[in-house]
């Protein structure tokens, strides 16, 4: 075999053979040029790459302890966190029947979480977001979606608007719900008071976590985004990219194993990712980088999953700062 053959400068495989023809070439993807992709990807185009940084979680997991009235265990971790994004190089195909095919691109990921203090696993998770086309029938403007698999025994499909903003000074993020409330109702408002002692940091409680991080604060306890909006502090945002992904009931959903179903069924989740463009501090850098960018890239998210145990639906809050690295 010659050098050239070996670099693939033979002739191409005949039909029948596992080549391209002009009758299959329509059934599998064609790798698109990078520029192409990227472009296509729309809102995701910023997130291919490697991010690190910082977090925040909350959860009331169920305790199976008869001496515990309340039946949950508070737990309360700082984490440290990386995201990698991988692009799809190609456009994904959905074939239509009630209207013209459409085309979805988007990027593959993998989330890992560590407990700050201890450096103990918390969460991995491999997943998809993918950017959906504005579509006439279902009639639907463009928007995203958010594939995720969950090691517990559940998978989540999510998805909905994108909201670019040139911000105005500090941007402004709701606040978070942590206080639990009877399944099927609607939320309780800001600031109500939360029932459950776990959930005061000035009782003793020994069904939370113990010790407790000296960083995590009543504030945080009653609103997460207090994590966002702290790492936000002294920045000056220059845009944001808001990628929306929730379940709902006229399309995707959770779903879990018969045990979680039985013992802290998961039914809804809803999370904002914000890509933001950060400028540049004018002291960071020196003569032998005048070349880095002017802006700085940063991810922060807020998520909310509902775990339904007792009558009750227990908000499970995550939060996290990460900016890209790579």
């Amino acid at each position: 075999m010659t050098t050239s053959q070996q670099f693939g400068a033979s002739a191409p495989p005949a039909a029948g053979n596992g080549g391209a023809t002009q009758n299959n070439v329509s059934s599998f993807r064609t790798v698109a040029p990078h520029a192409a992709t990227g472009e296509a990807m729309g809102p995701l185009k910023d997130l291919p790459g490697f991010w690190q940084g910082t977090g925040f979680n909350l959860i009331a997991r169920p305790d199976y302890d008869p001496a515990n009235e309340d039946g949950f265990f508070l737990e309360l971790n700082m984490l440290q966190e990386s995201i990698e994004f991988t692009p799809i190089g190609s456009p994904v195909m959905n074939r239509g029947s009630v209207q013209d095919d459409i085309a979805l691109f988007g990027v593959t990921y993998l989330h890992r979480v560590t407990d700050a203090r201890s450096g103990g696993a918390l969460h991995i998770e491999p997943g998809v977001w993918l950017s959906i086309p504005a579509t006439t029938d279902p009639p639907a403007d463009a928007s995203v979606a958010r594939l995720a698999t969950i090691p517990h025994g559940s998978a989540v499909c999510a998805f909905g608007p994108v909201e670019e903003v040139v911000p105005d000074g500090p941007p402004e993020i709701p606040p978070s719900n942590t206080v639990p409330f009877p399944v099927g109702a609607e939320p309780p408002p800001p600031g109500t008071k939360n029932p459950y002692k776990a959930y005061d940091l000035s009782a003793d409680c020994k069904y939370r976590t113990h010790p407790l991080p000296e960083s995590i604060t009543q504030a945080m306890v009653d609103d997460p985004i207090n994590v966002l909006r702290d790492a936000l502090r002294g920045q000056t945002l220059t845009h944001i990219t808001r990628l929306f992904a929730m379940t709902a009931s006229d399309g995707g959903g959770v779903a879990n194993i018969p045990f979680i179903e039985r013992n802290a069924d998961t039914p809804a989740l809803e999370s904002v990712w914000a890509i933001e463009r950060v400028q540049r501090p004018a002291d960071v850098g020196s003569a032998a980088d005048d070349d880095s960018p002017d802006e700085l890239l940063q991810l922060q998210y807020a998520q909310t999953a509902l775990l339904n145990f007792r009558g009750m639906s227990f908000p499970h809050v995550s939060v996290g700062t990460l900016t890209k690295a790579f």
